[in-house]
């Protein structure tokens, strides 16, 4: 039984399920000392490492929709418990490379393969992550994570 409100908006929901998964990915990476953020951070740069690039902290900002302050404050608190590499860019003096350490990158790997068995949890009941169902959802996802959120234009002080 859905412990769901009936009549809940698309935004209460999306905001529940984002809840629950952050809060299943912090417990879930705890034990390998990361937090839900910092885990973001190092599995997207595991990644983009995979595909060939070495991104600043603007780029990787970019990449996983944090604020580039916080990828900074982030990756300060990884490079600390070193599993991160920050370096200047030799071309932009501006500009924080990122890179994996080794500790860094099996601690990842170590991280996406306990998360990945979390994410088959919940996708599951589409029908596990393969099925028709999961590509539908994660491109209506997509869909919505295209759309451009801008603030009201209008005073949100003034009385209707």
């Amino acid at each position: 039984m859905s412990t769901t409100p009936e009549g809940a908006t698309p935004g209460f929901l999306v905001w529940r399920l984002s809840m629950k998964w952050r809060v299943a990915v912090d417990r879930t990476v705890a034990p390998l000392g990361l937090t839900h953020a910092q885990y973001s951070l190092v599995a997207s740069l595991h990644g983009m490492h995979r595909a060939g690039l070495r991104p600043s902290q603007r780029q990787l900002a970019d990449h996983t929709g944090l604020e580039p302050l916080y990828v900074s404050k982030l990756a300060r608190s990884l490079e600390a418990a070193g599993l991160v590499d920050r370096t200047r860019d030799p071309t932009d003096p501006r500009a924080v490379r990122l890179s994996l350490t080794e500790q860094g990158a099996e601690v990842t790997r170590r991280a996406i393969k306990v998360v990945q068995g979390l994410l088959e949890q919940l996708v599951a009941p589409l029908g596990g992550l393969d099925s028709q169902r999961t590509k539908a959802f994660k491109h209506e996802l997509t869909i919505l994570l295209d759309v451009p959120l801008d603030p009201p234009t209008e005073n949100m002080t003034e009385q209707p």
